[in-house]
């Protein structure tokens, strides 16, 4: 047959349409006596299968580093890395210019840039898409790629200013977008982009979806066992939790246990601090109220407002010791070897409620004792002279010696915090009880002043509020009544001349103790004779002229210095000056006269003062 092929140029044939390199078929055909139409078909039908084969090969190269790369990526873990390397290579197997990915956030619908490659805009990184605009949006919404040759010119998509000048800045032109699915959530879009104009073709189009399909199973299992990573560690501090919170549990009930021993044994409050210091594996120290200061006095006041255990500094607890409103003292704690956390100080706020009732059960034993203390006292102020009978020996017989008592203090404080002022003094062991609304104390200190001083610091450190202490010393108990009176009429003279937080002594201010002391209706009587006029007319008026005459007797009996002191009109002054000459006389400012009426104005001013 003139139009038989030999078998050796079909293989011949064959083997140019396989071939990677080009080959010479119309050279394979010369030997073959062939029609020319025919010769030129089987060219064209060889050539056609190399094309294809050509296109399979590729698509099996591409395949191979799609696979590879899949392979690569399933064994990163950390969500940022992946990230990273899913562009990377992204950027190999298309060969675009940029590639970047963008992260859509289910909740606000924006897209953001998270990771780029080829980028020389630092703004790109970061950029946000809002809802609906630019070709990323059409790219979630419509779950399928979307591309165009010239970004500028492109109409299917709103633009938004800020993507536009960010594209701009970065020089992009053609843009191809494919969405990253997991299922039928778009968990975010991966574009590839180049510089010049250029229109994406099938394959391409084709290769980087099927890219972006591994690359979201990839990172959507990625970011499950990275979430399932911070469940279970997030599980593993909640059993770590769960465990210190057993053992701290354990250390409660076994302090809860001592402290119930020590009620029922009868331990006393420094027990208390050490088996909750053992407990806790922790320094606990008990304070009394005169031991407060600086930071450790502010916690235990706030502790005291809220009945919970309060900082006292970096590593240290403090819990007031409570009967009711009164302070009995605090428990301090410092951190050892356990943290403290909430059931360590609800620990120490129960230790400071047992603290408190065993000082009330001691404090019931030391009160029948100060009972007797009080009333031996009270024997001592007593007109009564039945009641001295036999009071040495009664007093040596609660371990007192009278003679060894050399100074008397009266201590005057608000009546709600003197119980707690009688229960401080109480603690130093001296002889102590009420009198008169007043608290008077025997103490052997032979220096009034001293003796002052120191139940002045001991009362203001445990009531944290003015006191006054007034000291007078005594020779034997005849003598003890008359400095008693003494110093309880200084008492109530100190806060007339402005003094309400002192320790002072009642000779110190005996001038005053003996005007008003006893016979004190005649102190009356001579205010009454010297200034009685000026008394009368501010009784029926304003009562404005005595002030006056006051600041100018203690301004030098200067006006000016008088209209400044009363925050008055220096003419105003002057006229009630005038009235004061109409009511005491003309020569009410004689030598003689101006001392008397000096003295009266100031007992009348004294009187007066709450």
């Amino acid at each position: 047959m003139a139009d038989a092929i030999p078998v050796a140029v079909v293989v011949d044939l064959l083997q140019a349409a396989s071939a990677e390199q080009e080959i010479d078929v119309g050279g394979l055909l010369t030997d073959v006596e062939l029609p020319e139409s025919d010769a030129t078909r089987i060219a064209y039908e060889v050539r056609r299968l190399r094309a294809r084969a050509d296109r399979w090969r590729r698509r099996g190269q591409e395949l191979a580093a799609l696979f590879s790369s899949a392979r690569e990526l399933v064994q990163l873990r950390d969500v940022d890395e992946l990230l990273g390397r899913l562009v990377e290579r992204a950027h190999d197997l298309v060969g675009t210019d940029v590639t970047y990915l963008s992260e859509f956030d289910a909740a606000s619908r924006e897209l953001r840039v998270r990771t780029t490659l080829g980028t020389i805009a630092p703004s790109f990184l970061g950029l946000r898409v809002p809802p609906g605009m630019g070709l990323a949006s059409q790219v979630v919404e419509g779950r399928r790629p979307h591309w165009t040759s010239k970004y500028a010119a492109m109409t299917e998509a709103p633009h938004d200013s800020a993507i536009d000048a960010a594209v701009a800045a970065e020089g992009l032109v053609s843009l191809l977008g494919v969405p990253l699915l997991a299922g039928e959530e778009v968990i975010g879009v991966l574009f590839a982009a180049n510089r010049v104009e250029h229109a994406f073709s099938p394959e391409e189009i084709s290769l980087l979806s099927a890219f972006a399909d591994h690359a979201a199973v990839v990172l959507q299992t990625a970011r499950l066992l990275s979430r399932t990573q911070d469940l279970a560690d997030e599980t593993q501090r909640a059993y770590g939790e769960l465990a210190r919170h057993v053992e701290a549990m354990e250390r409660s009930s076994e302090v809860h246990s001592d402290l119930t021993s020590l009620v029922l044994e009868g331990g006393e409050a420094p027990d208390v601090a050490t088996a909750l210091g053992r407990a806790l594996r922790c320094r606990v120290t008990l304070l009394d109220p005169e031991q407060l200061d600086g930071q450790v006095a502010d916690a235990v006041d706030q502790s005291r407002r809220s009945g919970r255990c309060s900082p006292a500094g970096e590593g240290a607890y403090a819990v007031a010791v409570l009967a009711g409103p009164t302070l009995l003292g605090a428990l301090l704690l410092e951190e050892g070897e356990v943290r403290f956390g909430p059931v360590e100080r609800r620990t120490a706020e129960r230790a400071a409620q047992i603290t408190a009732l065993l000082n009330l059960k001691q404090d019931s034993l030391v009160e029948a004792e100060q009972r007797v203390r009080s009333d031996l006292l009270a024997d001592l102020l007593s007109d009564d002279p039945d009641r001295h009978t036999d009071i040495t020996t009664r007093a040596r017989a609660r371990g007192i010696r009278l003679h060894d008592r050399r100074s008397v203090v009266v201590v005057s404080v608000s009546a709600d915090l003197r119980r707690e002022a009688v229960r401080a003094l109480r603690r130093t062991g001296g002889l102590v009880g009420e009198h008169a609304d007043r608290i008077v104390a025997l103490t052997p200190d032979p220096a009034p002043d001293a003796a002052a001083a120191a139940i002045h610091a001991t009362v203001s450190r445990a009531v944290r509020a003015p006191v006054l202490a007034v000291g007078a010393g005594f020779q034997g108990v005849a003598d003890l009544r008359s400095q008693v009176d003494a110093a309880s009429a200084c008492v109530r003279i100190l806060p007339a001349l402005d003094l309400t937080d002192a320790a002072v002594t009642a000779d110190a201010y005996l001038p005053y103790t003996a005007l008003f002391g006893p016979g004190e209706a005649r102190v009356h009587s001579y205010v009454d004779h010297v200034i009685g006029p000026v008394l009368e007319w501010d009784a029926g008026r304003s009562g404005k002229l005595l002030p006056t005459l006051a600041a100018y007797l203690g301004n030098k009996m200067s006006p000016v210095a008088t209209a400044r002191a009363l925050r008055l009109h220096k003419n105003t002054v002057l006229q009630r000056l005038e009235r004061a000459t109409e009511l005491l006389g003309e020569d009410w400012q004689e030598p003689d006269r101006l001392f008397r009426i000096t003295v009266a104005v100031r007992l009348a001013h004294l009187t007066r003062s709450p």
